[in-house]
């Protein structure tokens, strides 16, 4: 076991150093100069041509990239213009929010998917078996944003229940892990409900009632805890789908996370280098 670990470590090891080397070509294959975007259109050409070699962007690329790979090692990530702040305290002092909002989606996922999932197979071809399949398709096919969007103007504008924008209270959770949390819910779901029909036809669930155990014993003792073991990889992948997601809601939130900074950071960039290009 130690050696398998050992020899996948390794192997993650040479996959992020080859991604973060494809992430930083194209990076450097983006239009506009960053040089540029930063000293602005009007700088002279010399004053950009010494920023140029005080950065290091006139060295090769893959002296560039070792440059850039050494001081990541260190969390050295720079400071951007945008905010004067340093990378990794922008990220860092921001990532709280955003693992605490993923947190929550995940936790009320897991709370409503998967017992509608069980109660679902148990309940096979009834009127909520119909209704929850109908319910689980229209949360999956649903995109998160416009879900949100739909949920600022009934329980925010509307109603006026809870707030729109922003953290700090348990109010401002509900709106974007409701967003967050109804794709997952219907995933879950389904998958709870095909883990639980196959486990139900085993030959030891049958013994099992046979021996006049009670249907709740067999239900979460013999049936559940054979059911959770593809629900539980489907958890592990789906996390990092969630995380993804969380970019996108926490723009139509404002909600002061890392996916929020990512797109002003992205927003900026491409407004000054379209300036550049055009002009």
């Amino acid at each position: 076991m130690a050696q398998f670990l050992t020899r996948r470590l390794i192997l993650s090891l040479f996959i992020l150093l080859g991604v973060s080397f494809i992430v930083f070509i194209i990076m450097h294959m983006a239009p506009g100069d960053p040089v540029r975007v930063v000293a602005g259109l009007d700088a002279p050409a010399e004053v950009v041509e010494a920023i140029r070699r005080e950065w290091g962007f006139d060295q090769p690329i893959h002296v560039q990239y070792i440059r850039w790979l050494r001081r990541a090692v260190l969390l050295d990530f720079g400071r951007p213009a945008i905010t004067g702040e340093t990378v990794a305290f922008s990220i860092l002092s921001r990532l709280p929010n955003t693992i605490n909002l993923n947190l929550a989606a995940y936790a009320v996922a897991l709370a409503i998917g998967v017992p509608l999932g069980i109660l679902s197979a148990l309940k096979q071809y009834s009127f909520l078996d119909h209704a929850g399949t109908v319910v689980a398709l229209i949360g999956i096919s649903m995109p998160s944003f416009w879900l949100g969007l739909l949920l600022i103007i009934v329980f925010s504008l509307n109603l006026g229940w809870f707030p729109s924008f922003g953290a700090g209270t348990l109010a401002h959770y509900v709106l974007p892990t409701m967003s967050l949390a109804t794709a997952q819910v219907a995933l879950l779901m389904r998958m709870s409900r095909s883990s639980m029909l196959e486990v139900m036809k085993k030959d030891y669930i049958r013994t099992a009632r046979a021996k006049g155990l009670g249907e709740r014993v067999v239900v979460y003792k013999h049936m559940f805890k054979n059911a959770a073991i593809p629900i539980v990889t489907v958890i592990g992948m789906r996390l990092a789908y969630v995380v993804g997601g969380s970019v996108i809601i926490e723009s139509v939130f404002s909600w002061p996370g890392v996916g929020r900074l990512a797109i002003k950071w992205v927003g900026w960039r491409s407004t000054r280098c379209t300036a550049e290009i055009t002009s």
